[in-house]
């Protein structure tokens, strides 16, 4: 019987030597970075959500960021037809947003003040200022249309276990070592594409 599983076997191990996924090392952090992801829950990290280079499924310029929120990746485009892929958690249905975007501010630790829309539906839902226990986590990139902010962010988080999942009222999330890791390589005008 062990042996009629051998030719899938040696399939699997010729299917998966040919994948081009290549680990990308954390980046480095603040002394206050590494205190305050301490503080944040763990969660068990699910290899299809991890951070790797790829070969570019987008087909966009290098330095743009493309979010397929079916797939509940983010893909940082490299040159050469290379992307870095992190996992992310995505909108709900009901509050998914998708359209181009680029970013226009950048934010270290970021307070958090709840748009009047989600005071509405989750009256609980309260400004909280920058820190572990705040839902945009480590960092926060700021979604504009022109002049216009979007009011969505790809941002940290304070539930890891969450990646991988449509649970957000839109925005991007992402791990807290992830966002840092992004947040170190875009610039401001960073082209987003959200599919």
């Amino acid at each position: 019987m062990r042996l009629s599983r051998l030719p899938l076997l040696l399939a699997m191990i010729t299917a998966l030597a040919g994948c081009n996924f290549k680990g990308i090392p954390d980046p480095q952090v603040s002394a206050r970075d590494t205190e305050w992801m301490a503080q944040v829950p763990t969660a068990e990290d699910d290899p299809r959500f991890g951070r790797y280079m790829i070969d570019d499924p987008t087909g966009e310029a290098p330095g743009t960021i493309v979010v397929d929120t079916k797939e509940r990746q983010l893909y940082y485009v490299q040159p050469n037809k290379k992307a870095i892929r992190y996992g992310v958690a995505v909108g709900d249905e009901a509050y998914g947003w998708t359209g181009t975007a680029s970013i226009a501010r950048k934010a270290e630790w970021p307070d958090w003040n709840p748009p009047a829309e989600m005071k509405a539906r989750w009256p609980h839902v309260q400004y909280t200022k920058g820190g572990p226990g705040n839902p945009l986590g480590a960092r926060a990139l700021y979604l504009y249309e022109g002049n216009k902010d979007t009011l969505y962010r790809i941002h940290g988080t304070n539930e890891p276990e969450k990646i991988g999942h449509a649970v957000s009222s839109g925005c991007i999330r992402m791990r807290n070592i992830d966002v840092i890791d992004l947040y170190n390589r875009v610039a401001l005008n960073t082209k987003v594409i959200v599919r």
